[in-house]
């Protein structure tokens, strides 16, 4: 049975683009788009499973204050519109039926769903500091052990070429470093658990505990995971999300580790873009939950470029901060990816660095906690100034020439 929050999947549409509350609006009923811009519409949720009787409960609570349910004729999708008043005020009304368990669950994913537009996600303890989200985007920096990477910067069995690798990128402003062992990219060669950890393994001992900063390993095999884990690394980035390999959620779990669910599926076909990568990634944090990982050591990831065409990854960047809806630190990693060099009229990944740019940019202004990146120099300057202006200038002078690791 799927928990509350995968259930209803409860996404904000407002605060946000009145573009895509229209779109929303006009698909759930066609008669219904005037009412994107009534007066006092100041946020809109948008929630699936919704039940009739639920349904009537959500409307004479939204009322009062000016609010207002749209239901679509044929399913159970329904959005609540008004002033956030109103829409704190379902929660509640709900609570008032606490003997029927369907119209908890509901409250509680509304519940969830407010929380995380009241502020940044809380701090994640990651390393020897915790992480604080909300004033500043922080860096991963990408270390590649791979013959085969994508972006051409795979180090190959050459561990002195990715130790000097990763202490570069420390001194260039990264605030943590993501080993991995195997491309991604597509129609990359599978290799053996034992062929990825002979290349990761040696990297992560000699770099735990010389760098000041936090250690991932870019891996969707447990064993790997374990071995990694055990060698020093710090968290698990798992490209599947927990979902792909039965023994990881467990793995992350004994080990106390952090660890980043991303987004990805096979193909490229959606019903609803952003309500299935939501999804997904709920489902993902549900089974970090089963395991006995801790809520506060889960990033999630949208999964930029995977599973993904070019056209989606863009309205997945234009539409990030509907993902805030899930509590957590959100992590994008665009850096030289093939949409870029799309967009750019087929760029070669040596041409994609503004791209990039623009990417992490956009990024960390529309909700970014941590950018996974490639070119350390160039991004980390990118979000240095894209939070001086979202701050106003605030501390702008404190954070030039900070040191490498999380502040």
């Amino acid at each position: 049975m799927p928990d509350p929050a995968t259930r209803h999947n409860v996404r904000w549409l407002l605060p946000g683009a009145e573009a895509d509350l229209h779109r929303e609006l006009t698909a759930l009923d066609p008669e219904a788009g005037p009412l994107a811009m009534r007066a006092g519409v100041a946020a809109a949720l948008l929630v699936e499973s919704v039940e009739l009787d639920q349904l009537r409960v959500l409307e004479r609570s939204l009322a009062p204050a000016g609010g207002v349910v749209v239901r679509d004729k044929g399913g159970r999708r329904a959005l609540l519109l008004g002033p956030r008043n109103a829409l704190g005020a379902a929660a509640p009304a709900l609570r008032e039926f606490s003997d029927r368990p369907r119209f908890r669950e509901l409250a509680q994913a509304l519940e969830q769903a407010l929380l995380a537009l009241g502020g940044p996600p809380p701090p994640l303890q990651w390393g020897d500091r915790p992480w604080v989200f909300g004033a500043r985007t922080y860096c991963l920096g990408i270390c590649n052990v791979t013959p085969d990477s994508f972006s051409g910067d795979g180090l190959g069995p050459d561990v002195e070429a990715a130790v000097a690798h990763a202490h570069r990128l420390v001194e260039a402003g990264a605030d943590a470093i993501d080993i991995g062992g195997e491309s991604t990219r597509p129609g990359h060669r599978p290799v053996t658990a034992e062929e990825e950890l002979r290349r990761v393994v040696p990297v992560v001992k000699r770099l735990a505990g010389t760098l000041g900063v936090p250690l991932s390993i870019d891996t969707s095999k447990a064993d790997v995971a374990r071995a990694a884990l055990g060698a020093g690394a710090d968290a698990v980035n798992d490209v599947w999300g927990l979902l792909r390999d039965p023994a990881m959620a467990e793995v992350v779990a004994r080990a106390g580790a952090v660890v980043f669910c991303m987004h990805n599926q096979e193909g490229t076909r959606y019903q609803d873009l952003i309500g299935d990568v939501l999804r997904s990634l709920r489902r993902s944090l549900a089974v970090a939950a089963a395991a006995g990982v801790a809520v506060e050591r889960c990033v999630v990831d949208p999964g930029i470029g995977f599973g993904k065409d070019t056209g989606q990854n863009l309205v997945l960047l234009q539409r990030l901060g509907e993902l805030r809806a899930l509590g957590r630190p959100l992590m994008v990693g665009t850096s030289r990816k093939a949409h870029i060099g799309a967009v750019l009229g087929g760029r070669p990944v040596a041409g994609r660095l503004h791209g990039t740019a623009a990417t992490v940019a956009w990024a960390a202004a529309h909700g970014a906690d941590i950018v996974r990146v490639h070119d350390v120099p160039a991004m980390r300057d990118v979000v240095r100034l894209v939070d001086a202006i979202r701050s106003g200038g605030e501390g702008a002078g404190e954070r030039e020439g900070t040191g490498a690791g999380p502040s």
